[in-house]
């Protein structure tokens, strides 16, 4: 992780702000799902917000999917929101396979930014419209079979959301 990524985002930054040129997106960078993970194990959960039509894209994306400007930034994110939809995943990936079945959901985070992932709770135990929290953990205090993990994911934390 570079000492960039450990000081705060802001738009100034050239770093974090586009329009970004092909050659500006590395393997680290924090417009990339590795980047994003970097992010995410350094405690900073971060979105790409297009300067052009305000979409914001969670993980960050070098370009907007909306309109395709190359023109983001980065910005920090709340780790809070409500879960605007929801299901049970009954035969998930091999590694996860021991947890089944899985609640996923999409969270709105209170900036509007979406972010999907697991909850920690039953399917009957979650609603349209409840509040979560987004809670990070390092891959080796999670149960899960690091085996099935592709070399670059290794070192990837998890995200959970948790009811409040």
């Amino acid at each position: 992780m570079t000492d960039e990524r450990n000081s705060p985002m802001t738009d100034a930054d050239s770093t974090t702000t586009g329009p970004l040129a092909p050659d500006d997106i590395t393997a680290d960078s924090p417009f990339t799902l590795p980047g994003f993970f970097d992010a995410l194990a350094d405690g900073q959960l971060v979105a790409a917000r297009c300067t052009e039509c305000e979409t914001q894209m969670l993980p960050p994306r070098p370009a907007c999917y909306n309109c395709g400007s190359r023109a983001v930034t980065l910005s920090d994110q709340p780790r809070t929101g409500e879960v605007i939809s929801y299901t049970s995943v009954v035969r998930p990936p091999s590694a996860f396979d021991h947890l089944a079945p899985i609640t996923v959901a999409v969270v709105e985070l209170d900036s509007s930014a979406r972010l999907t992932g697991r909850v920690d709770a039953p399917l009957e135990d979650v609603a349209i419209g409840d509040r979560v929290e987004l809670r990070v953990h390092a891959p080796e205090t999670v149960d899960i079979d690091s085996e099935f993990d592709l070399s670059y994911e290794e070192e990837w934390p998890l995200h959970v959301f948790e009811l409040v």
